[in-house]
């Protein structure tokens, strides 16, 4: 996914283009207090993208999307999980129906300090930036966009299984998040079309007044050389969850992934976490200035495959959520 938000955040636009200084590093003013964090296993993380892909496109009402829920749900379990399967049907920009399937996984489901931790598990239905026709109809494994989070919580929820963190932790994959309105489609621009998991469970939490200390968004965390950087809407909404997150990741020595720049807002999962369920959520989302897009030369193309999946990137990522998890 993800489109710059409308009039409503311009804002969160102008505000989020202002760089920090120097763009790349800033002083940690706060030390992380000693604990004991597992390592993060960059292998593992790679066998559950891999695993995912194989499955094929993850596009709801799909066969592909049926066996790859159901390989994710007993994951989980198998980690120890408490798994609540969160089942309805979204309407898509074009009318469709979609059988869709938001995947919670439990961890401590008892304690009373939570933290969330999403990705979205489904794959876009059209390439859109495919210049081929025949390719731009048809749908993306999704590699990067998809399974690259999904991959590195996955890899989070067996460790935790493992090792208990101090809080309860909650691994929530969205689905029908990348369903959203195609420009090629000649259909007049409707609000609100991407997201459709999030949007539901937000509307629907999975239990009554369910609420996190600070929610992290994984999207497109997987590639080669990425570059994560301060996004609109999580600055908007939760600039100290980003600076935490931020600074964890310099003081372990993944400032070259994780900038200290704010770039434009975006529209993901997160935005609706924060607006309708009330939790700060931050989105660690790809940033590739080269681009028009901003996300990628392979972003919604039929080349979001395995071979853009980069395991120093699933460290990087995977490693500092660890830090910051296990330091609640």
């Amino acid at each position: 996914m993800k489109y710059p938000l409308t009039l409503l955040f311009f804002a969160i636009l102008i505000y989020s283009c202002t760089n920090d200084n120097n763009n790349t590093k800033t002083e940690i003013k706060k030390e992380i207090k000693s604990v004991d964090v597992p390592n993060f296993n960059s292998d593992s993380a790679y066998n559950f993208v891999e695993k995912q892909v194989a499955f094929g496109p993850r596009v709801p009402n799909s066969n592909e999307h049926i066996e790859c829920a159901k390989y994710l749900v007993a994951k989980l379990k198998e980690f120890g999980a408490e798994v609540i399967e969160q089942d309805f049907i979204a309407t898509a920009f074009d009318g469709t129906k979609l059988k869709s399937k938001n995947i919670i996984g439990q961890f401590q489901a008892d304690r009373q300090r939570r933290v969330l931790l999403t990705a979205h598990w489904d794959t876009r239905p059209f390439a859109d930036n495919e210049t081929d026709n025949e390719l731009r109809n048809k749908p993306i494994l999704g590699a990067n966009d998809g399974a690259s989070g999904v991959g590195v919580l996955m890899e989070i929820a067996r460790i935790i299984g493992q090792k208990n963190t101090s809080v309860g932790v909650d691994i929530i994959f969205f689905d029908s998040e990348d369903y959203g309105q195609a420009d090629f489609k000649n259909i007049d621009y409707q609000e609100d079309t991407w997201c459709l998991g999030s949007q539901y469970w937000a509307k629907n939490l999975h239990k009554p007044n369910y609420y996190a200390q600070f929610g992290i968004l994984l999207d497109m965390v997987g590639a080669k050389n990425a570059l994560f950087t301060k996004e609109g809407t999580s600055m908007y909404f939760a600039p100290g969850i980003v600076e935490k997150v931020w600074n964890t990741a310099s003081k372990i020595g993944y400032s070259d992934y994780f900038l200290f720049q704010k770039t434009n807002a975006v529209t993901d999962d997160h935005l609706y976490v924060n607006q309708i369920a009330g939790i700060q959520c931050i989105d660690i989302i790809q940033h590739d200035p080269t681009t028009n897009s901003k996300f990628g030369a392979y972003w919604h193309t039929q080349s979001d495959n395995m071979d853009v999946i980069d395991k120093n990137t699933l460290k990087a990522v995977g490693q500092t959520l660890l830090e910051v998890v296990y330091n609640e």
